[in-house]
């Protein structure tokens, strides 16, 4: 029971460390995540458009 118990209280010990995001933080994380995801969307849907354009010229 004492394995538990410690192992319970070094949880809270390192749980108390850390140091969590404000919101303001999170949203703009999740702003720049979101621009870069639809960056690089675009550009793979237009380099998938003109490669596919390009196969149907040569075929």
């Amino acid at each position: 029971m004492s394995k538990i118990s410690t192992y319970i209280n070094h949880s809270k010990a390192e749980l108390a460390k850390v140091i969590f995001p404000t919101k303001q933080q999170v949203k703009q994380s999740f702003i720049a995540v979101l621009v870069v995801v639809t960056f690089i969307a675009l550009f793979l849907a237009i380099v998938d458009l003109t490669m596919s354009s390009i196969l149907s010229a040569i075929l």
